[in-house]
């Protein structure tokens, strides 16, 4: 384990980089436009951008992201009030997306771009009224309430935006907005997966980063900046469990910046944490065990709740590498730090670390072990005890505990009850929009495979594809 400490703020700052807080740097890359649309590209946009010099890459066209915020910063600049163009919009007026965008980010445009006309930069208005100020027409006069949208749902949709006020100083009643949002879209994720929660919880980031820049106290403004980076890191989370690796490491990102500005060590040992899963998950063992070890840093500014759940992730990360002996180490330190836990000291992103959370994250960290010494009850035991005590609000915990110890049996011969729970894990995960409870079933399709003889393997084989073909 990583020990000592070089200055509280450094190795935080050290870790988290320079990330500007006025712009917020996560994107989720959701794309609603369809391969083969007959839209027209606004090449004259695309020019006028390209023949923009960069400030930030001399020698570099402006991109569509820089291009994005100098529009922004014009506007704030002229009319006192804070936008939120990005990158990903400027992309679609250049693909023809949006052929007439709202009137002040036209006016921005032209005022960045040089441009003499909103002609000059490809805009004009369509009969269909393509953009978020132009609301869906009647579709024929005596029709009450008939619409016509002009387009695909997920189309009109995506040129509808909504430009939230943001207030010229923030208090403690902020802040709480900040963690109750925070709490519903943890929430939201651990009951349907980061697929239905991420793009939503995106937009709610979007909106408490702005809440940054307002004038605050001190106490606030500290408290503040750890509650959005609290969000940021459940916004992360929600990204890595659809398999959207970039967006989740721009977040976990800022999460780490925001817990440097609040000098929150217990948020940045969770942050880097999170990231350690992630690691792990995608084999980079390496980064893994640098990240948790960086996350245990000053441990003893963290409960005890949060050094169990730390020394878990040790030992699961020292157990893939083949360390099982300093791995069992580890994972009795969790139990005994577990063992002196006080809910009621723990911050709150870590009130999902419960009894059960523990019992299938140790028993999890213990399966390379069970598997090698061909031993399932080291794990089995724990794994069992965190399914029958994860409750109704967190379906996706138990999922993963049921689909782990299906695999776990299936791996070492017992068939009848890694079909039976096999079962119950499939049929649990048809609710999630999970790419990793996915993934987990397929690695019990994989250890089903030398037993697919049986016709009851084979069947579950056929729920497991029914289930994960929506992940391809």
């Amino acid at each position: 384990m990583v020990s000592g400490c070089c200055g509280d703020k450094g190795i935080l700052r050290g870790i988290a980089g320079q990330i500007g807080a006025s712009a917020l740097v996560c994107e989720l890359q959701w794309d609603a436009d369809r391969e083969g649309s007959m839209d027209e590209p606004n090449d004259k946009l695309r020019a006028a951008r390209r023949a923009t010099p960069s400030r930030r890459a001399p020698g570099e066209p402006m991109s569509p992201g820089e291009l994005a915020d100098e529009v922004n910063r014009y506007l704030w600049d002229t009319t006192g009030q804070r936008y939120q163009l990005d990158g990903h919009a400027i992309a679609r007026y250049e693909r023809g997306k949006v052929r007439w965008p709202r009137a002040a980010y036209r006016a921005g445009l032209r005022a960045v771009l040089g441009a003499g006309s909103d002609a000059d930069l490809g805009f004009r208005p369509t009969r269909r009224g393509s953009t978020s100020d132009t609301p869906p027409a009647p579709s024929r006069a005596g029709e009450l309430g008939a619409v016509t949208l002009g387009r695909s749902p997920a189309e009109f949709l995506a040129d509808t935006t909504v430009e939230t006020p943001v207030p010229a100083s923030v208090g403690w009643g902020d802040v709480e907005q900040v963690r109750t949002t925070t709490r519903a879209v943890a929430l939201a994720e651990n009951l349907f997966g980061g697929g239905l929660s991420a793009e939503a919880a995106l937009g709610q980031l979007r909106w408490a980063g702005n809440l940054l820049d307002a004038r605050a106290s001190t106490e606030v403004r500290r408290d503040l900046h750890e509650a959005v980076g609290n969000l940021a890191g459940v916004v992360a989370f929600a990204a890595f469990d659809i398999a959207d690796y970039r967006a989740a490491d721009r977040c976990f990102s800022f999460a780490l910046w925001a817990a440097n500005e609040a000098g929150s060590w217990a948020l940045r040992a969770n942050t880097l944490a999170e990231m350690s899963r992630k690691a792990a998950y995608l084999n980079d063992l390496d980064d893994a065990l640098s990240l948790i070890e960086f996350a245990q840093v000053r441990a003893d500014r963290l409960t005890a709740t949060a050094r169990a759940m730390l020394w878990t992730l040790h030992a699961r990360v020292l157990a893939l590498t083949g360390r099982h002996r300093e791995a069992e180490d580890d994972i009795r330190r969790a139990d005994e730090h577990f063992a002196h836990r006080d809910p009621a000291a723990d911050p709150p992103w870590l009130v999902y670390y419960d009894d059960a959370e523990h019992q299938g994250s140790t028993g999890k960290a213990l399966i390379p072990i069970a598997r090698h010494r061909k031993q399932p009850e080291l794990a089995a035991r724990r794994l069992q005890a965190a399914i029958d005590r994860q409750g109704d609000t967190y379906p996706r915990s138990r999922a993963f505990s049921r689909t782990r110890l299906a695999t776990l049996m299936m791996a070492v011969g017992d068939i009848d009850e890694a079909v039976t729970i096999g079962r119950q894990a499939v049929d649990a995960a048809a609710t999630l929009r999970s790419r990793r409870v996915a993934d987990e079933l397929r690695s019990l399709a994989l250890a089903s495979r030398k037993h697919a003889q049986v016709s009851d393997v084979r069947e579950l084989q056929r729920g497991i594809a029914a289930v994960t073909n929506t992940f391809a």
